[in-house]
């Protein structure tokens, strides 16, 4: 049965120095207060594996926590790119950052492999593309069948999976809704989970269309409210458009965003 926690003691239990973290949410449920309190307690050479990272990616590399990212698209959705990233990667600040990068596709097989105890996945997509090339996690393949050249990629076993959803009851039964990415793949594909959620409540209500994380799944759970801001939470909080405009000339400052990593770390709510 998943153990309530609180955010700090959870991420001091689950992350440490050298994991391969997986923070995972598609536009939606993204746990992005966990990553802060990542910063606060001063994580460094972590893998971070994500598809489709965002800020919360760009702060995490800005405030020298990642050494590492494994990824697919990444950028400040709807504003354009992330200039902490883009600094860590061309001039190596504030440490340099190797990068593994995978197609959304393969990103999402890994994750299944790695949830069905299988060593890689099988697909088509990067034929004819150049990412087997640059990304030496991508191999041809030919099918024992019919002889067609595929493509594999290595499973995703994160050492933890971060992610944030509605709610939880006081067994550790997750229940998420709305629009979802490869939440519960990550979670039963990584050694540990953390779930964030909006409120712990003594019973799960059925919800159109929810799914139900069970406790046995899940390591800790911490009751967060707010914990996916900016992005949003179906039936709790709407997206924070204003913030996603508003990172976007303190990540290209380095001055700038140092101040902003100061603020987290004297553990102020930053909401700009």
């Amino acid at each position: 049965m998943a153990d309530l926690a609180s955010l700090s003691d959870a991420i001091a239990e689950l992350v440490h120095d050298g994991d391969v973290v997986a923070l995972e949410g598609f536009t939606h449920l993204i746990p992005v207060a966990a990553g802060h309190e990542i910063i606060r307690q001063g994580r460094r050479d972590l893998t971070l594996v994500r598809m489709t990272p965002d800020i919360v990616y760009d702060q995490l590399i800005g405030a020298g926590c990642a050494r590492k990212l494994i990824f697919s698209w990444g950028g400040n959705p709807g504003v354009g790119s992330l200039h902490r990233f883009r600094d860590a990667v061309q001039h190596g600040w504030p440490v340099p950052l190797e990068i593994e990068e995978h197609s959304h596709a393969g990103m999402a097989n890994r994750y299944v492999a790695g949830a069905s105890g299988l060593p890689f996945a099988v697909l088509r997509g990067y034929l004819g593309t150049d990412l087997p090339n640059v990304t030496d996690t991508i191999k041809p393949i030919t099918c024992p069948f019919t002889g067609e050249t595929l493509t594999a990629v290595p499973a995703i076993n994160p050492d933890v999976a971060i992610v944030h959803a509605q709610r939880a009851d006081r067994a550790g039964n997750v229940q998420m809704w709305g629009l979802v990415g490869v939440q519960k793949e990550a979670v039963l594909a990584a050694r540990g989970s953390l779930v964030t959620v909006e409120e712990v409540v003594d019973e799960l209500e059925p919800v159109p269309g929810g799914m139900v994380l069970p406790s046995w799944a899940v390591d800790l759970v911490a009751e967060v409210p707010g914990g996916a801001h900016p992005s949003y939470a179906q039936g709790y909080s709407e997206r924070d458009n204003a913030y996603y405009a508003a990172w976007d000339p303190i990540s290209r400052d380095r001055g700038e965003f140092e101040r902003w990593v100061e603020r987290v770390r004297s553990g102020d709510e930053v909401r700009t």
